[in-house]
């Protein structure tokens, strides 16, 4: 670890994600501890299916249906086991998780919004725009100009 040798950066980040992920899953095991649902739902076959496939493909153009026949569930059974353990419909989970993903994008780095909207699944950057205004209460540009502050 206190070696500064090819791949020192690459190792510091893996054991941090490994410590985080040993923490986290020591603090939802405790007893009387709530995790939250999305961590709850990364078990269930069906539920942790759809989820890996969002994470993975956050650019395909998804549907409940499209994310139903992925986890191997009809739709109506996909979409209530989903919002049950998640906490919220899958379509609103896949809107949040993709202007998350936008959001970091924006802030790291100079990629044009066009190019941010195709990433995260949106067809222009008009209608990433509007999404993402929506969600954040901000447009993008002055999320982005926020990083610099």
């Amino acid at each position: 670890v206190s070696r500064d040798a090819p791949g020192q950066q690459l190792v510091l980040d893996r054991l941090l994600d490994l410590a985080l992920i040993a923490t986290l899953r020591a603090w939802f095991a405790r007893p009387g501890t709530s995790p939250p649902g999305w961590y709850r739902a990364l078990g269930d076959p069906i539920t942790g299916r759809a989820l890996r496939v969002m994470h993975d493909r956050p650019e395909h153009p998804w549907t409940v249906a499209a994310l139903a026949a992925e986890a191997g569930a009809s739709r109506a059974t996909f979409a209530r086991r989903f919002a049950e353990l998640v906490g919220e419909p899958p379509m609103t989970y896949l809107t949040n998780w993709r202007i998350a993903l936008a959001a970091d994008l924006l802030r790291e780095s100079d990629t044009t919004l066009e190019a941010i909207a195709r990433r995260v699944g949106y067809a222009n950057s008009f209608a990433f725009s509007v999404a993402f205004k929506r969600v954040r209460g901000v447009s993008p540009n002055h999320h982005r100009q926020a990083r610099a502050a």
